[in-house]
């Protein structure tokens, strides 16, 4: 799953960079933003429990899509800020919005034949938004860009900003 991968390398790359920033933000932290980068994939859980056999077990009518929208990750994003100590609620709420936040950017770029987006932003906004695109879901390419990228910025963390030491 290339397209899994890529995401959790972006949400690496903004997290590092955030920490650049906000001194507060150490490597559980950059985690939290990785996570957060995946949720909006959670809908794939249809690929171990398909939605029709939700459905017979709870007799009425199931799906994992909203999973991949904007509300269904919001929802879960909740949930896992829920998770965590009192004190670190709102930091981990915003750095898995940080990181869902960064997953769909890059899904916005992917190209539709259609020229339309999937609805990603409902219940917000309920049609596909026009974008040309960038790159399938099965180019290999952006992976390759992300593995780039998140290299390159390790090797800046580790070098030039000297965050190495155990203790971050």
């Amino acid at each position: 799953m290339a397209d899994l991968f890529t995401h959790i390398l972006f949400g690496y790359v903004l997290g590092i960079v955030l920490s650049w920033r906000y001194e507060w933000i150490s490597y559980p932290f950059i985690t939290a933003v990785m996570i957060g980068s995946t949720l909006p994939d959670l809908n794939r859980i249809d690929l171990v429990l398909p939605s029709d056999l939700i459905t017979i077990l709870l007799g009425v009518p199931f799906t994992w899509g909203p999973l991949h929208r904007v509300g269904g990750t919001l929802l879960v994003v909740c949930i896992g800020a829920l998770l965590v100590p009192n004190a670190y609620r709102r930091i981990v709420f915003a750095l898995l919005c940080t990181g869902a936040g960064s997953h769909y950017a890059l899904d916005l770029l992917l190209y539709k034949p259609s020229g339309i987006t999937s609805p990603l932003l409902w219940p917000f906004i309920t049609h596909g938004i026009a974008v040309n695109g960038f790159y399938l879901s099965s180019d290999r390419w952006p992976v390759v860009a992300a593995m780039a990228l998140a290299g390159l910025v390790w090797l800046i963390d580790r070098r030039v900003m000297l965050t190495d030491s155990p203790g971050q």
